[in-house]
């Protein structure tokens, strides 16, 4: 149950790209990428995609399935039900201490708003057991409902205790206050509210609507040949069961978010978590590689508009979703320059919008950048999570992504920028001392005041009014 898993890959994508220190010309990134392996792509006659790279003498195999529905599909009321379903697919405990202990490699099940991600790793010596492992996850019943109730308290128990992080009832705030009812606006890993709500036919309704292998694709990368590969996946994975039809990811459009800041008391805090948010673009969109050169851009002119933010932990993503994103700014900075640090973020985004990038601001972030997509070539992991993606949202190869990257101008950027700020309203977030905060928040805007007399013991307070569509 890794929670969040989405936020994790974006908080290490961004750690990645602030250490990345080199900067790489166009022939050294055409040499690295035309070395990025390629897979080997067979398809299952149930409809299941198989992205196949052996590597020769490797003594690990990584098994990577991603279901491409996500908690986007959680039902109404009911936030929770796609990332239950994911534990449910391992049950027992053991299979996982078996893993661990036994094989030396891991299982791990993540979901997000896109996808339920399913990772086996182990040697390559024990495939064919792998597999079964695999199968029996994806093709067996669901566990009785005393395990899934046991499930279901096991993942409110983690979401009550991570909920009551002054960063997780900020982030949860804001992605509630952008999208309202919207998927992407409540908790994928659900609340204890919803997740009480819970039960085993809520997750056989999940699992007969979206776990089917052509709602899904397979990534093996290691040490396994190709003839012993497909033998095993036809032999073990070809009785899972085809669905006769996909369902779409549609949804009623939210509405615009109020641009109130949106205030969450916690009495006596010393510090405060600020978040301004816009809405943003999907991770297949045309403009999504400006959009994540746009993030960095953000940061740089944030960090010098405010040096003190050298010493704070502050951030600014770009989370890109199947259907839609949202641009973000944190920080964790004393009560006392929360208002000044939350307008110091307008202004930035104002600016990108009104002012084209310098050539040698843009040329900075282009080689960051590059020199992430090139750092996922290296480990299995990450290609593996660099094939998936390219199949969930239908993008270009690397290399193509790399010399679209390599062409966007001055321009392009700006174009982008007013495309995502321009007369868009922005979503705000404070949370700390409501007495200290708001006297500073309302020179610069209309505050909300949401919140109690003392930090939250259960769901953020700001998911509390959300409804799920």
């Amino acid at each position: 149950m890794d929670f969040p898993s989405r936020l994790t890959k974006y908080l290490m994508i961004g750690l990645l790209a602030v250490s990345v220190g080199v900067a790489l010309g166009p022939s050294g990134d055409s040499h690295a990428v035309q070395s990025a392996p390629e897979p080997r792509r067979e398809q299952l006659l149930n409809g299941l995609p198989v992205l196949l790279w052996t590597r020769a003498g490797d003594p690990k195999v990584l098994v990577r399935l991603r279901i491409h529905s996500g908690a986007a599909f959680d039902l109404a009321g009911k936030a929770g039900m796609m990332s239950l379903l994911g534990d449910a697919l391992f049950p027992d405990p053991t299979t996982r201490e078996y893993f661990t202990e036994e094989l030396s490699g891991r299982l791990e099940v993540t979901t997000d708003y896109d996808s339920i991600d399913i990772t086996l790793a182990g040697p390559a010596s024990e495939f064919e057991r792998i597999i079964d492992q695999l199968r029996s996850a994806v093709n067996s019943p669901l566990p009785p409902a005393e395990t899934v109730e046991r499930l279901r308290d096991a993942r409110s128990k983690m979401v009550r205790e991570l909920g009551v992080s002054p960063t997780m009832i900020a982030d949860r705030a804001i992605a509630a206050r952008l999208y309202g009812e919207y998927p992407y606006g409540r908790a994928y890993a659900g609340t204890p509210e919803t997740l009480a709500g819970l039960n085993r036919h809520d997750l056989q309704f999940a699992r007969e609507r979206f776990l089917h292998p052509n709602n899904s694709t397979l990534v093996i990368i290691g040490g396994v040949e190709e003839r012993r590969a497909m033998r095993a996946l036809r032999q073990l994975l070809g009785m899972w069961r085809k669905s006769d039809s996909i369902v779409p990811s549609t949804f009623r459009q939210p509405d615009a978010p109020d641009e109130r800041t949106l205030l969450i008391n916690l009495p006596g805090a010393e510090t405060a978590e600020i978040r301004l948010a816009t809405r943003a673009l999907a991770r297949g969109d045309r403009d999504y590689t400006a959009a994540t050169l746009l993030a960095l851009l953000a940061r740089d002119r944030w960090q010098a508009a405010l040096p003190e933010l050298n010493k704070k932990a502050f951030f600014v993503r770009h989370e890109a979703y199947k259907l839609a994103g949202s641009f973000i700014m944190g920080a964790s900075v004393p009560v006392s320059e929360a208002a000044h640090t939350l307008e110091a973020a307008r202004q930035v985004i104002r600016s990108l919008a009104a002012t084209p990038p310098s050539a040698s601001e843009l040329e900075r972030v282009k080689s960051e950048a590059q020199a992430v997509l090139i750092k996922q070539t290296e480990q299995a992991e990450s290609i593996a999570e660099l094939w998936l993606d390219m199949e969930t949202f239908k993008l270009a190869p690397l290399a193509d992504q790399v010399r679209q990257l390599n062409v966007l101008t001055p321009g392009d950027v700006q174009r982008t920028a007013a495309r995502l700020f321009r007369d868009a309203p922005a979503a705000s977030v404070a949370v700390g001392s409501a007495d200290q905060l708001r006297p500073d928040l309302e020179r610069a805007s209309k505050v909300e005041v949401l919140g109690a007399t003392s930090a939250p013991q259960n769901a953020p307070p700001a998911s509390t009014p959300v409804k799920s569509p």
